[in-house]
């Protein structure tokens, strides 16, 4: 009986608290009258070749694939919002070294990125300034099969980056 009890007072406490989920697009920065979202090309403050087109892709794919709203790629008069990206630094640091060869083995990729989303009349509804992101990798070794790296990186901490960035804009986290 004493056990019954203890049961059903924890599944009722559980119940009563909650586990901290939420339906989707519960809790929302963006107004209720967002419709259309504009993404144009982030900007590239680095010497980095190409990485604003990876994350801008990267962004709309997760919009895309995460919320109902209708998404336009470049600037868009007609949008209720545009989220506009820079990337402000992006660096390449040496972690590892092989001790054979004496060359770097792994390498740490750091992006620094500022979102801003505005409405129609540009008035900031949400911004970051500082979104960084960190993804270590492996330089080859075998000359035979050498792949360059930093590319496939680059691209795994885009995808990172929307979804850290998206989830923050429609989910408040």
């Amino acid at each position: 009986m004493r056990l019954r009890l203890a049961s059903v007072g924890l599944l009722s406490l559980l119940l009563v608290s909650g586990c901290g989920y939420h339906t989707v697009n519960s809790a929302v920065h963006l107004p209720g009258n967002v419709r259309t979202l504009a993404i144009p090309a982030f900007k590239n403050n680095t010497q980095s070749y190409h990485t604003q087109a990876v994350f801008t892709e990267a962004v709309i794919r997760e919009f895309t694939s995460r919320s109902s709203y209708r998404i336009v790629s470049g600037e868009d008069a007609d949008a209720d919002a545009t989220l506009r990206g820079t990337i402000t630094s992006f660096l390449i640091t040496p972690l590892t070294y092989d001790n054979t060869t004496g060359q770097t083995s792994t390498y740490l990729v750091t992006i620094v990125t500022k979102l801003e989303l505005v409405d129609r009349q540009e008035k900031t509804i949400w911004q970051n300034p500082a979104y960084t992101f960190r993804q270590q990798y492996e330089q080859s070794q075998d000359l035979a099969s050498y792949i360059q790296e930093d590319s496939a990186a680059t691209r795994r901490l885009a995808r990172e980056f929307a979804q850290a960035a998206v989830a923050d804009i429609l989910e408040s986290f």
